[in-house]
């Protein structure tokens, strides 16, 4: 990487998290839930609509998942992997729930707010943003308003799953990650050295979220194995869920104020939809999976996968049945999408001969 270019990236860096961290003591002194993600994700997409873009240097962003997926995996008991054993029955709850959101948000989106159906599929797709967009580019879409229903949707969800469980009565906390001991520096060093090299091959194969789902497992199968007891330490801890929130909140920074109310309220229709949809698919399953609800919903709310993920490690739910959940719902994404897209498209012709 140039000199010039890192220097700009790191110079953005400093400014964004800045900013985030304005967005956290914020978040602490008004007592938001989960105040370290929360604060700087509002924060910082304010300011990024009205301001300057706002962003974080790609390494940065990985160091600070890689960390978030240690810190996770480190909760991770032989206990939680028998959890696993649920998703087969949680994966159908997840693909009706895919199916529904999709059907009923695209009906929103064309009959409301008068996209066309194509476009209205890829809005209203519950995940795999980058895919989606470049599904619409391939197909010469409006992406710009697929970007901010897409977006509105992962802050929404970033900030009303943590509401929803404190209205549940419990408790949102970050610092559950970092109870207890720390783990050892030599343990953490060597444990950050292999979820590297595990993060490069996840990503070599094209797999979502590679550098947290990296550290995850990494660190999950260190700790089942107790080589590396103990907790992420503090000192790092908070820098991750900072930078994550940063990051959430960035994704507004290149959109502007008028675009941005063009297609506000189809995002907020959307995401209203798709969180409606989980909540009753999670209803059904979290009984016949004996799970907490709230568990549940974080495992089917379609979030971005790395902010899902942390938020269920901080309420106590399994990282691995979370992350294995959302890992299956971009997948059938993968497929759903374009036969939603070839629907949709002879759909529209048949209007249009009629």
């Amino acid at each position: 990487m140039p000199k010039q270019s890192l220097l700009a990236d790191m110079r953005a860096t400093l400014i964004a998290t800045s900013i985030g961290a304005l967005g956290a003591a914020l978040g602490w002194a008004l007592h938001f839930p989960l105040f370290i993600l929360t604060g700087p994700a509002l924060l910082v997409s304010i300011v990024g609509i009205i301001g300057p873009e706002l962003r974080i240097a790609p390494f940065i962003r990985d160091a600070a998942f890689l960390i978030l997926g240690i810190g996770i995996g480190a909760g991770v008991t032989p206990q939680a992997g028998q959890l696993l054993l649920n998703l087969p029955l949680a994966g159908l709850g997840i693909l009706l729930m895919l199916l529904a959101i999709i059907w009923l948000s695209r009906a929103l989106l064309v009959r409301i707010f008068a996209f066309d159906r194509r476009s209205a599929v890829l809005a209203g797709s519950p995940g795999h943003l980058s895919y989606v967009l470049g599904l619409g580019l391939s197909f010469d879409l409006d992406t710009t308003r697929i970007t901010v229903v897409q977006t509105v949707r992962l802050l929404a969800l970033t900030l009303l799953v943590p509401l929803a469980a404190l209205a549940m009565g419990i408790t949102v906390d970050a610092s559950v990650l970092i109870a207890g001991a720390s783990m050892a520096w030599h343990h953490l060093a060597g444990a950050a050295m292999i979820a590297l090299a595990a993060s490069f091959l996840l990503k070599r194969f094209s797999v979502p979220a590679p550098f947290l789902l990296g550290g995850l497992f990494t660190s999950s199968a260190l700790h089942v194995m107790d080589i590396t007891p103990g907790s992420l330490p503090r000192i790092l801890a908070w820098p991750a869920f900072l930078i994550l929130g940063t990051l959430i909140g960035s994704r507004f920074t290149t959109i502007n104020a008028r675009e941005l109310g063009q297609s506000l309220m189809a995002g907020l229709g959307s995401t209203l939809i798709a969180l409606i949809c989980a909540g009753l698919a999670a209803l059904v399953v979290a009984p016949l999976i004996d799970m907490p609800l709230i568990h549940v919903l974080v495992a089917f709310s379609p979030g971005g996968l790395e902010t899902m993920v942390a938020t269920g490690a901080v309420l106590g739910a399994s990282p691995g049945f979370v992350a294995a959940c959302h890992v299956l719902r971009l997948f059938l994404l993968t497929f759903l999408v374009p036969l939603m897209l070839g629907k949709a498209r002879s759909g529209s012709q048949n209007a249009s001969k009629s």
